[in-house]
């Protein structure tokens, strides 16, 4: 019997602690849980903070023989644990998105009847801006509840059983990647029961390697790599296609026996980025993109389907890229992207505001990063920390107003210890562990004395100014348009119930605002919920106000594509609970119109204009520049591009004509017209044609008023 299932579960106290480990402790009025999974979701701890007492018995028949080593992994505790078996201490853990094994060889032996027993907490972050575990989204983020606890046995626990030689940790990394050849690199960590000699045996595909290896007792580190000619490329769904390669690797002992063997799937690629701009296997790629939170606030609780519908989704809306925001998500969802060729950005679990002691920590934890998730070759970029401004604020409070703005500029512009000091630790652990691959320090950092800053967060629209300020500011500060993570407006979702619309216009704010996302004050500014009669009316206007602002950010920023920008992340693409939030689609996966709006602004070929002003006077001159943008590898022949203005009363148009080159942004005329004297709509259409590509927008404006002009 493997140590899962249901399990007895009770909350932690002083005198508990000292006896909950014996076999012979009684447990019986203790309340069931299931394991793996977090334990708010047993109505039994549905509001506690734990730490949790829990423990299971189990059978195990089968003694390991002579020669043969026992072993108890967990593979997800959220977040810290102690570990007993038998009445025995294992040992501590810290850390929730790797495993932690212990050996219980002895243990197996003695007897067949056995009593696992874990003391877990998972302790809430009252000091937000100085957090102590490295839990990232998943315990401060403006999309969780903030009274969750992500806390529990959250992922499977196993037992194995191995020769001598255990492989305790390996880390498979594609160094290099050409259609002549490729090289990839693995490191183990080989634990040996005693001093020996044996034979690694790896394979990528139909490339072997063999090696002869001496080892001492206790741990061994061991790197080598091999050469695989001609491969077959793994690409990003927009460049090709995603073969993936078998991997093994054995440890043979001096008779012929396997002791330990390993098995994963990796892609051979090549990952490169430049002043963000990125390149796969030599090809450059404008990055299309969106923030994905966690795709279940109680993560352990989302099915492979699930993980694989939202790699579809974000397929079908066009985006090259999902950055998994401020968390490591689980093993469904990086096969996923592998099969489907869907790139990650990959942030390691750090945001906001941690405290002086976590560094060393987190520092491993890095490196744990890489040797979970290095093989897959989705992930084409590692970051360290998300934000990492010291913030601590209430969900529903606004954020850039008073003091907190003060605290964000200085946060922003001078050397602090989170930004400084720990993200440094943190980028330079990562690229020592995985030199092939970018690695950025932080996100979201301003350019500041002795620093060029990094990717932007640019939420024009919705904490600052108007959406259409994003283009004057990129125009003023070209810096920032490098690569832009993280822009959007939240939206109420179709699945409202937990609203209760039904109390229009009395709604719960303060408990939407708190537990919900719902940032009300912004709301106030750009779509004012007083203004509307209706609920419905309402949720309307919000969406339609975040459809237009992501259209039109979006097909900004491709406009300048590679001049300076290499790409942008949307904020957000899918929610993991009830809220009114920025994603696109709602914790249902019932789309908001924003869905369409970002897959057509992400479309391979859009064509654009210069963005009409909101009103024009009589007599005022519309001088609007008309791009087409292009992410085909191929150039586009004898393409036909048409620009109709309409009015009331009239109507103008112009026609060029030519071919487009491949992966390119290319002007191709001017709209130029004098606003007529009728008041009322003003409508700019464009439409491409061509043999297999076709590309149509539109602009709404108003004539309002007469010429005032002297």
């Amino acid at each position: 019997m493997e140590p899962a299932g249901i399990w007895r579960a009770t909350e932690a106290t002083e005198d508990l602690r000292r006896s909950y480990p014996s076999p012979d402790f009684d447990d019986s009025a203790w309340a069931e849980i299931r394991v793996p999974g977090h334990w708010r979701s047993e109505a039994a701890f549905a509001s506690s903070d734990g730490p949790l007492l829990y423990r299971t018995r189990f059978e195990h028949a089968d003694r390991p023989a002579d020669g043969r080593r026992a072993w108890l992994t967990f593979d997800g505790l959220l977040y810290q644990g102690d570990v007993w078996l038998d009445g025995s201490y294992l040992g501590d853990t810290e850390g929730y998105f790797f495993p932690h094994t212990f050996e219980i060889t002895e243990a197996l032996r003695e007897r067949t009847e056995h009593l696992l027993a874990l003391e877990l907490a998972c302790t809430r972050q009252r000091e937000r801006a100085a957090k102590r575990n490295i839990t990232g989204e998943l315990q401060h983020s403006d999309v969780i509840d903030p009274d969750w606890n992500p806390g529990g046995i959250w992922r499977p626990v196993r037992l194995t059983e191995t020769g001598p030689v255990r492989i305790a940790s390996l880390r498979v990394l594609c160094a290099e990647a050409t259609p002549e050849r490729a090289i990839v690199r693995f490191r183990a960590v080989l634990d040996a029961a005693a001093t020996c000699t044996v034979r690694l045996r790896s394979a990528v595909g139909a490339a072997d390697h063999e090696l002869e290896q001496p080892l001492s007792e206790g741990e061994n580190r061991v790197l080598w790599q091999v050469v695989v000619e001609q491969p077959s490329l793994w690409w990003p769904h927009a460049l090709g296609d995603q073969p993936l390669q078998d991997v093994t690797v054995e440890v043979v002992e001096a008779h012929g026996e396997v002791s330990d063997r390993r098995a994963l799937r990796t892609g051979l690629r090549q990952v490169r980025m430049r002043n963000w701009i990125c390149t796969v296997n030599g090809e450059r790629l404008f990055l299309k993109g969106s923030n994905q939170v966690p795709t279940r606030m109680a993560l352990a609780d989302a099915t492979a389907a699930e993980f694989e519908r939202d790699v579809q989704l974000a397929k079908a809306a066009g985006l090259d890229l999902l950055r998994l925001h401020a968390h490591v998500s689980r093993p469904e969802l990086y096969d996923a992207a592998d099969r489907h060729g869907l790139l990650l950005w990959q942030d390691f679990p750090l945001q906001w505001g941690y405290a002086r002691g976590i560094r060393k920590q987190a520092v491993r934890q890095a490196r744990e990063a890489v040797d979970l998730l290095g093989h897959h070759p989705s992930i084409a970029l590692w970051c360290g920390h998300n934000s990492p401004i010291a913030l601590d604020l209430e969900p529903g409070e606004p954020k850039h107003r008073g003091r907190a703005v003060l605290r964000f500029a200085a946060g922003q512009q001078l050397p602090t210890w989170n930004k400084t000091v720990l993200d440094g630790s943190v980028k330079r652990a990562l690229e020592k562990s995985d030199g092939t691959r970018p690695v950025v320090a932080h996100s979201g950092v301003l350019p500041h004395l002795g620093s060029g800053g990094t990717d932007s967060h640019l939420w024009f629209g919705w904490y600052h100014g108007d959406e259409r300020d994003l283009e004057t500011a990129l125009r003023l500060w070209p810096r920032l348009a490098r690569f832009v993570s993280e822009l959007g407006a939240q939206a109420v979702p179709e699945s409202a119930g937990f609203m209760h619309p039904e109390r229009w216009p009395h709604l719960d704010w303060d408990e939407l605002c708190r537990c919900h996302g719902l940032q009300k004050w912004v709301f106030d500014r750009v779509v004012p919920p007083a203004d509307h009669a209706t609920f419905d009316d309402w949720r309307r206007a919000t969406q339609q106000y975040q459809a237009e602002l992501v259209r039109r950010q979006v097909e900004h920023l491709r406009r300048l594509k590679y001049r300076p920008t290499g790409g942008f992340c949307h904020f957000s693409f899918a929610d993991g609970r009830p809220g009114v939030t920025w994603s696109v689609l709602d914790h249902e996966r019932v789309p908001k119109p924003a869905y369409e709006a970002l897959a057509a602004a992400c479309a391979p070929v859009i064509v654009t204009a210069d963005r009409p002003a909101a009103v024009y006077k009589p007599g005022d001159l519309l001088a609007l520049d008309v791009h087409v943008v292009s992410d085909l590898r191929a150039p586009v022949r004898d393409a036909r591009v048409v620009a109709d203005l309409t009015w009331d009363g009239g109507s103008a148009s112009w026609t060029w004509s030519g071919d487009l080159a491949a992966d390119s942004c290319e002007r191709v005329g001017t709209v130029r017209v004098v606003a007529p004297d009728t008041a009322g709509p003003l409508v700019l259409d464009l439409s491409l044609d061509a043999a297999d590509v076709k590309a149509v927008n539109r602009y709404e404006s108003l004539v309002s008023g007469t010429d005032t002009r002297a």
